[in-house]
């Protein structure tokens, strides 16, 4: 069985669903796929069980009853994984804004360096983004530095979504106390391993909008993630704040 399993929730990803699978599974190193569909109305699900009769033992699906939200869809994923003996998680999107390639070098920065948590960086060396309106960019960038600032992170891309657990972080985060299912999840799950001391590295990596499908962004996630941080941080100043 291999150790490394990537977690990838999909809604609506029929364009790219097979090829980032197939993306993953060529890499020299191997990885298990667990795609959380919530019930994609274009078929998603369908074209991952007809994967899975290819990749019987590497393919995995979890799918939920409906659009459940992202943060969601990581918890059940990382239930499903801490429930078998995977000791490097990972995050990653379906639309190839996340280089499979990449995978290699976070799973190095876990597996043979000292680190029990590895950031796919966007802004580690500056800001490495490719098909973003500067609009968009310049939001992304400044949303990082905000979270930064209020948290007291050394995280230079806390909104991050491509990221190589060790299996005793997700063990000692609370998953059930995780209160944000937005984009605003990978803040939460960023301040709770920095709370419990964990050594964090960042990778820099270039990020690549989506050229196939649509984007999930909304002004409800933003909203979350701009007022939820000044609430999570405040909350964390208490004994009572679950970790």
């Amino acid at each position: 069985m291999a150790e490394a399993l990537v977690i990838i929730p999909t809604y609506n990803e029929i364009e790219n669903v097979e090829r980032i699978i197939r993306n993953v599974f060529s890499l020299q190193r191997d990885f298990h796929i667990l795609i959380v569909d919530d019930s994609s109305p274009d078929g998603t699900g369908d074209k991952v069980r007809e994967l899975q009769l290819e990749y019987s033992n590497y393919l995995f699906l979890l799918e939920r009853a409906g659009k459940l939200g992202l943060g969601t869809a990581y918890i059940a994923g990382f239930k499903w994984a801490l429930e078998r003996s995977y000791e490097y998680i990972f995050e990653m999107d379906a639309d190839f804004s996340h280089n499979p390639n990449d995978l290699i070098r976070l799973y190095n920065a876990c597996s043979k360096g000292t680190s029990q948590m590895a950031i796919g960086s966007r802004y580690v060396t500056g800001v490495n983004v490719v098909n973003w309106p500067m609009s968009r960019v310049l939001l992304s960038w400044l949303a990082s530095k905000y979270v930064r600032f209020i948290t007291g992170m050394n995280i230079h891309d806390t909104t991050a979504g491509f990221i190589c657990y060790k299996r005793e972080v997700l063990e000692r985060i609370n998953l059930d106390k995780i209160k944000f299912v937005g984009y605003a999840f990978q803040i939460e799950m960023k301040f709770k391993a920095y709370l419990l001391k964990f050594k964090i590295k960042e990778i820099p990596v270039v990020f690549t909008d989506r050229t196939n499908g649509t984007s999930k962004m909304s002004k409800g996630i933003i909203s979350e993630a701009v007022f939820g941080v000044i609430k999570m941080k405040f909350k964390s100043l208490f004994k009572s704040y679950e970790i």
